[in-house]
């Protein structure tokens, strides 16, 4: 199913600690414009850590 086209854009999500994408997040641009973080669970680590918005957006 096709989504519609909005100021809602994916992004991902960078562990601060080990530097991995391991999330994606929908964000409203008009609403954000800082970087969002977020506590969520690494499972390399085995522990919550930081996340914070990386540059590359994805499509």
């Amino acid at each position: 199913m096709a989504q519609k086209k909005g100021v809602r854009q994916v992004i991902a999500l960078e562990c601060t600690e080990t530097g991995h994408r391991t999330y994606t997040t929908t964000k409203n641009t008009q609403n954000t414009q800082e970087r969002l973080e977020l506590r969520k669970f690494n499972p390399l680590l085995r522990r919550h850590t930081i996340y914070r918005e990386s540059r590359k957006k994805l499509h």
